[in-house]
């Protein structure tokens, strides 16, 4: 059997992703699907690591004075920091109900629900063979989950961050909205900056650009996709 391409990755959940066709919360039967496909990745020895979104529960950025509400943008970030950690609590729930040992790591301190996120603690983990799910964002204000991606992959040394999407890669518009939209088959970080593509954002991207770490930008709602990209094979977008 050929082996994976990649030793240690970071996969980056939206909370979008988490919520399939639902309006908005947790569709039980898309945490079923990431789990039954983080376990078949962990089975071939690849460390995993997962850094977790809000979208579907509560959004900083969408609720602050700058879209027409009243709310202080710290405020706001904060609570969504707060969201990743339900999600990420769900997320536990059904890998360890699929056989996967795990640990849910916060940059908020909550112990009676999830340990503080310490780098040699969390490597650790991840040696041990347990999945590491990374919430609460970086801890501070003003910074995305996508810059906690960045950011958690290069402290654990991770290989990649796999961008788990609902589009097969990087378009130069929204395959959904444009027909004629072309896609990335590969892509530099200095490019993404400056066509002003939706990948990750600036801060997320000049992190990875800065430390030469590849981000794979692929269609999560394929079954048997996060093995496809660990393995090695072409699919999605890859950013380097």
């Amino acid at each position: 059997m050929s082996k994976a391409v990649y030793k240690r990755i970071v996969l980056k959940l939206s909370g979008e992703a988490l919520q399939g066709t639902k309006s908005h919360g947790i569709d039980h039967s898309v945490l079923v699907s990431i789990s039954r496909q983080i376990k078949e990745v962990r089975d071939l020895g690849v460390d995993v690591a997962v850094v977790l979104g809000a979208g579907n529960i509560f959004r900083g950025q969408e609720n602050t004075a700058s879209r027409g509400l009243d709310m202080d943008r710290s405020v706001a970030d904060y609570m969504g920091m707060l969201a990743t950690i339900i999600n990420g609590l769900a997320l536990q729930d059904v890998l360890e109900k699929t056989g996967v040992p795990t640990r849910v790591m916060t940059a908020i301190d909550m112990e009676r629900i999830a340990e503080p996120y310490i780098r040699r603690r969390a490597v650790r983990h991840l040696e041990k063979g347990r999945v590491v799910i990374f919430v609460a964002g970086t801890g501070n204000p003003y910074f995305t989950t996508d810059t906690a991606a960045s950011l958690r992959a290069k402290e654990i040394n991770a290989d990649v961050i796999l961008k788990a999407t609902k589009v097969d890669g990087v378009y130069t518009a929204d395959p959904v909205k444009v027909k004629s939209a072309r896609k990335f088959e590969k892509l530099k970080y200095i490019d993404v900056l400056k066509k002003g593509l939706k990948v990750m954002d600036a801060t997320a991207i000049s992190l990875c650009m800065d430390n030469n770490l590849p981000i794979v930008v692929f269609n999560l709602t394929k079954i048997g996709n996060i093995k496809r990209v660990v393995m090695g094979e072409r699919i999605g977008t890859v950013v380097s």
